[in-house]
């Protein structure tokens, strides 16, 4: 058995063993999530089970074959999953995330739809040397961002930093730095996700929602401004995956990825 097929048997096995939901239960496109509001908002809205409550992600599919996993936070849990999806290949994958904002323009609630990340969180190192950059799929961010109009919302576009620091809002050289790179957002997984799903030849993108500015020191989130983002931007950011995702399945317009 060669090194690829032992790789495939492994992620088949793993698949359902992190998420509870078998591989022919996971349809052709996904949204990934690392918040329990979404996945139980999705499960809602479609009338659809989680699977997976006592396993370390959870998962629920829709009639429509449209599936959402919640896959925790932090680069190594994004290249976890974007390595496990290889056992079913799916055509697309969208992440619906959260970012600090780092610019005037990026307001909380605003959306960003980047057109690359910086590989900032060492994770994606393992995947491709650090001159590879990290890039989505952009026949799947013009659905996403034809989405985003269609429900008259804001949205920019630009480079994010991804970090493997979650507190680094006190480090001056830090943010020092993040002002050199022109980063219009920071998060900790779209990087990996890019670079991951470039790695594995799947179709990927990414819808962040500004949930703070922790450039300023009164936007630093707290518990009580993040269930706030959470309770007035939610349901939006959710039907606007859902409503691009399920375009795209519709239309059948081809977004995989290609080796050249």
């Amino acid at each position: 058995m060669d090194a690829f097929k032992d790789r495939l048997a492994i992620t088949k096995d793993w698949l359902p063993r992190y998420t509870g939901m078998e591989i022919d239960e996971f349809g052709d496109y996904v949204l990934l999530t690392n918040f329990a509001e979404y996945i139980s908002r999705f499960a809602e809205m479609f009338g659809c089970d989680i699977q997976g409550e006592s396993r370390p992600m959870q998962a629920a599919t829709n009639a429509e074959g449209l599936t959402i996993v919640n896959f925790g936070i932090g680069s190594p849990n994004a290249a976890i999953i974007m390595d496990l999806l290889t056992a079913r290949a799916p055509d697309g994958v969208l992440f619906l995330g959260k970012c600090g904002g780092l610019k005037n323009s990026s307001e909380i609630g605003h959306f960003i739809l980047p057109i690359a990340a910086i590989r900032g969180e060492g994770t994606s190192n393992d995947y491709f040397p650090p001159e590879i950059p990290a890039l989505p799929s952009f026949k799947l961010h013009k659905f996403v961002s034809e989405k985003v109009v269609q429900e008259q919302h804001e949205y920019r576009t630009g480079v994010v930093y991804t970090t493997n620091r979650r507190i680094w809002e006190h480090d001056h050289d830090f943010r020092v730095k993040l002002q050199e790179t022109t980063s219009i957002g920071i998060d900790m997984e779209t990087a990996t996700i890019f670079i991951v799903g470039h790695y594995n030849q799947i179709a990927r993108g990414a819808l962040l929602l500004v949930s703070d500015v922790p450039i300023t020191p009164d936007s630093i989130k707290t518990e009580e401004s993040d269930r706030l983002v959470t309770s007035k931007w939610l349901e939006t950011h959710l039907t606007i995956g859902i409503n691009a995702m399920t375009e795209i399945g519709k239309s059948g317009e081809k977004i995989r990825h290609f080796q050249y």
